[in-house]
């Protein structure tokens, strides 16, 4: 600590030397001709690759220096890469060359000269004039070290995007997707939305929302779970091809796949099932992959995952037997299955049926096994109450869940247009909630009515981007995808 506050010390007191000198600490009149990418040659390793000619201006931050008397070596990155700059007393004047002394790494510089290579063949700036554009107080992490402490990174991003060039690629790849995400809706003929984000209703089947008060109004409103029931009014409404990317909030748990704000893609199309929905998502999924990495054949955490259609596809009963291990026969009788569930230590409610049971048992012994891409369909109609019953088996749904390397990163159904069907189901949802939550669900009333006037046959789905971006950029945890995951308050 005591060195930090030197370091700090020292800081201030070269700002406070070059403001004595009347050069201005955080300048903003500096014009930079070029990005830095743009001034390198595409093949660096030539040394007969023809450079950029004329007088260039570029701009960015110090993150390396070598000093050596009345010249120095540095490098200044901006957002598109980095580049070495040399600078020569000679060349900047006496004076100049005094405030660039003054210079620190991480400072904020323009530079503008001509290009050449060094000795050692690296293309360099031979800058002729300097000017400091902002001044920084706190010193870089130090070079060999750098930002390692993993909470340290989530919680000053900035620093984390500064020191790591892998950290910025991963969220140049997080826009590249969702930008493909848009661009592959809009060009199948969907719509693009926006639905409220403040609730009136605390909906959004069994997750917990945040809550917040509406001073004028008077009214408690929530933050939404998921624009769901909004999207779906609109199909009421005569849209037959919406989507929406935006945020969703859930005041749950923090974990390495659950963050309380996270991004979605929910769209619905009518007059389709969820079997068609399977096949749009294989093909997204498989064609973004291959837009952003170069390949439908991806690494992900040391394993090698193949995204190229087509996908495994598994009811889950099927699943449970093949991955899960469970025999038939204890999967066809309720009162069997049940029982096996609270044996596998799964802790149910007296009003659980078998279709809550064959749910927990599949998230404990199936799904982090799925590794490759894998449907999971036919979910219970007990655990699915916005869902279309299949009409060979009204016990279970026309739902999929699509899980890549043991994660959930899609859940879609044919919908519920059956208004009695829905009021009954959702009541029912509600009744087993109990009285005791702490903020207790409400009926949406003006949901059911917008059914009674009837919407289309319809299927819909959501994705996690989140989750997408993690599998895309071989991100372990969900904070490495988000710029600024939610922490624990800074101990102080």
């Amino acid at each position: 600590m005591k060195e930090n506050n030197q370091l700090l010390r020292q800081r201030r007191q070269k700002a406070d030397d070059l403001a004595a000198l009347g050069v201005p600490l955080y300048s903003n009149n500096f014009k930079p001709t070029h990005h830095i990418k743009d001034i390198l040659p595409e093949d660096m390793d030539n040394p007969e690759a023809s450079l950029e000619g004329g007088t260039l201006a570029i701009a960015g931050r110090i993150v390396a220096m070598r000093k050596f008397g009345k010249a120095a070596f540095l490098h200044l990155q901006d957002e598109s890469g980095r580049m070495q700059v040399y600078v020569k007393r000679d060349t900047l004047g006496a004076d100049i060359f005094q405030i660039f002394k003054k210079l620190d790494i991480g400072d904020i510089a323009g530079f503008s000269g001509s290009l050449f290579r060094t000795k050692t063949g690296e293309v360099t700036l031979q800058a002729v004039t300097l000017q400091p554009i902002t001044k920084s107080l706190r010193p870089l992490p130090e070079k060999f070290h750098g930002l390692t402490d993993v909470e340290i990174r989530y919680r000053q991003r900035y620093v984390d995007l500064i020191v790591n060039p892998e950290v910025r690629e991963t969220f140049r790849k997080r826009v590249e997707i969702i930008r493909l995400i848009r661009n592959f809706m809009v060009n199948r003929g969907f719509m693009e939305v926006e639905t409220p984000m403040m609730h009136p209703i605390a909906g959004g089947a069994t997750a917990k929302p945040f809550q917040t008060h509406h001073n004028a109004l008077d009214m408690t409103l929530y933050l939404r779970i998921a624009p769901e029931l909004y999207l779906k009014r609109l199909l009421v409404g005569g849209f037959e091809k919406v989507f929406e990317i935006n945020r969703n909030f859930r005041n749950e748990g923090l974990s390495t796949r659950h963050n309380p704000e996270f991004t979605m893609l929910e769209f619905y199309q009518a007059f389709a099932t969820y079997e068609e929905l399977m096949d749009l998502t294989e093909e997204m999924i498989s064609w973004i992959a291959a837009e952003v990495t170069g390949s439908m054949l991806i690494n992900y955490q040391g394993r090698e995952v193949d995204l190229s259609p087509p996908w495994k596809r598994l009811t889950m009963e099927e699943s449970l037997v093949e991955i899960g291990g469970i025999e038939p026969e204890i999967l066809t009788d309720d009162t069997r299955i049940i029982q096996f569930a609270r044996d596998k230590g799964i802790e149910l409610d007296a009003s659980a049926g078998p279709g809550k049971a064959r749910n927990e048992l599949f998230e404990l012994l199936v799904e982090e096994n799925l590794l490759d891409p894998t449907f999971i369909t036919a979910y219970p109609t007990e655990i699915s109450p916005l869902a279309r019953r299949n009409e060979k088996n009204p016990e279970v749904t026309d739902r999929f869940e699509l899980f890549i390397t043991g994660r959930e990163i899609a859940n879609a159904f044919s919908e519920l247009n059956d208004p009695v069907d829905q009021r009954q189901r959702l009541e029912k949802q509600i009744a087993e909630r109990g009285d005791d939550e702490e903020i207790f669900p409400e009926l949406d009333q003006d949901f059911l009515r917008a059914l009674e006037y009837g919407m289309p046959s319809a299927a819909g789905e959501g994705i996690g981007i989140d989750r997408l971006a993690m599998l895309l950029t071989d991100s372990p945890s969900i904070r490495d995808v988000i710029l600024f995951p939610h922490l624990r308050p800074e101990k102080k």
